[in-house]
């Protein structure tokens, strides 16, 4: 699998790239993971988040949302991690976490970047520097946790 990252502001997607989002967000997130919730929350389109995506051709098999850090306390919000479930397995979540690190330290360099983590995940979260801020929550029943990379 050859995976081409592409990195857009809001303002700059098409929309096929943004329905190939929604789409595969709708799938993981509300279908698979079974979780009823309002995926579309309106900040998609907010001030200066970015759309990370991974593709394979015309397939968006890896993606997640940078949330702009001046509407969210001044931390850059990592959020929407996921890979498509046909591309699991082939170490695309390291490098989608790699390309967002990466993405963000250029777009906001040196801000703290913080994550709401299913919980299971510490571990591979600590490996790229982020440690663990408050309590451990639940949120559609999944155990998640706050974790921050300064």
């Amino acid at each position: 699998m050859t995976v081409d990252w592409v990195c857009k502001h809001h303002s700059e997607l098409g929309k096929e790239q943004l329905y190939a989002i929604l789409r595969l967000r709708s799938q993981v997130f509300v279908v698979e993971q079974n979780c009823v919730y309002q995926d579309i929350d309106g900040q998609d389109m907010e001030g200066d988040t970015c759309h990370l995506m991974g593709w394979d051709g015309d397939q968006l098999v890896a993606y997640l949302r940078l949330l702009d850090p001046l509407l969210n306390g001044n931390d850059v919000v990592i959020g929407r991690v996921l890979i498509a479930p046909e591309a699991r397995g082939q170490g695309l979540g390291h490098a989608l976490l790699g390309e967002a690190l990466e993405k963000a330290q250029k777009y906001w360099p040196d801000v703290p970047i913080f994550l709401s983590a299913q919980a299971h995940l510490q571990g591979y979260y600590a490996r790229y520097g982020f440690v663990v801020v408050g309590e451990q929550y639940l949120e559609d029943d999944i155990p998640h946790i706050g974790m921050r990379r300064a």
